[in-house]
């Protein structure tokens, strides 16, 4: 069973992080435990997920390595992303999934799918 994925930020983003995560994506932040709260970075959850989104110094964005997020009406999601000037790819390679691909404000590849069973 899978507890989060963390992705990495660029160090002073936790206000784009929180206008994406929660604003574009409407996931609900989430209080960091104090000790790792001291780091910075934020974290998100919501819709059956947990997202953290993590600082660091040297920050280079997962163009590849990506989250695959399972929503339903994938076109409403993509909706969602370009209406808030975020790019959106749609990719019928994945057998049984309607999927498209997007990205955080910092970089960051995130996948979005719906089963075809779901139409």
């Amino acid at each position: 069973m899978l507890h989060h994925v963390q992705l990495a930020c660029p160090p002073g983003s936790e206000s784009a992080s929180r206008d994406f995560y929660e604003g574009v994506l409407g996931l609900t932040e989430i209080p960091k435990p104090p000790v790792l709260a001291a780091r910075g970075g934020c974290w998100f959850r919501g819709f059956g997920i947990e997202l953290h989104l993590g600082v660091e110094t040297d920050f280079r964005p997962a163009r590849k390595a990506h989250p695959g997020l399972l929503v339903q009406d994938l076109d409403a999601w993509a909706k969602r992303l370009s209406d808030a000037g975020h790019p959106v790819t749609y990719d019928g390679d994945f057998p049984g999934m309607r999927r498209f691909y997007g990205e955080d404000p910092h970089g960051n590849r995130l996948e979005f799918l719906e089963p075809l069973s779901a139409r």
